[in-house]
């Protein structure tokens, strides 16, 4: 953590859509979804990362938020902006909000890699939320979790 009340979560972006169904997101699109739709919230804040796996930093008080609630908010943010491209349900992807606390010392010194005490969330865009998550094994490795450590967000179609 940065600072007393403040949280850190790191995004990745996680596209398992098949060619031509959405338009790919470059990270500077990526990081303007999040910049676009959290910025009706004060207390959070959100930077584009040069980083290798994640590609927006997003900081916020945990006296105005839970980082179940952001990631809520991020989930809604990519959501408004798949909408505003204007495909119809019948394309419209699954959207998964996989977050984790890390508990483990850094693998690197890199300042934009997660640290230990922040949120690693992998922002996941697919066809099937089901099929995806039990191809990843969710259940099994968040079992016994608790959200103090683990959440799931999921804004799936029908």
């Amino acid at each position: 953590m940065t600072e007393s009340g403040t949280v850190r979560m790191l995004l990745s972006h996680n596209f398992d859509l098949p060619e031509g169904v959405f338009p790919t997101l470059s990270r500077e699109e990526f990081t303007r979804v999040f910049a676009d739709g959290l910025s009706q919230y004060p207390e959070i804040k959100c930077r584009q990362l040069n980083h290798g796996h994640w590609m927006v930093e997003v900081l916020f008080s945990t006296d105005a938020f839970s980082p179940p609630q952001v990631g809520e908010c991020c989930a809604q943010s990519l959501v408004d902006k798949r909408m505003s491209q204007g495909k119809s349900d019948d394309f419209f992807p699954d959207i998964l909000i996989l977050a984790g606390l890390k508990k483990t010392p850094p693998l690197t010194s890199d300042a934009e890699a997660l640290q230990t005490g922040e949120w690693g969330v992998d922002v996941v865009e697919t066809q099937s939320a089901e099929s995806f998550l039990m191809a990843m094994g969710w259940e099994e490795k968040t079992a016994g979790k608790s959200i103090e450590d683990v959440f799931k967000v999921e804004r799936r179609k029908g």
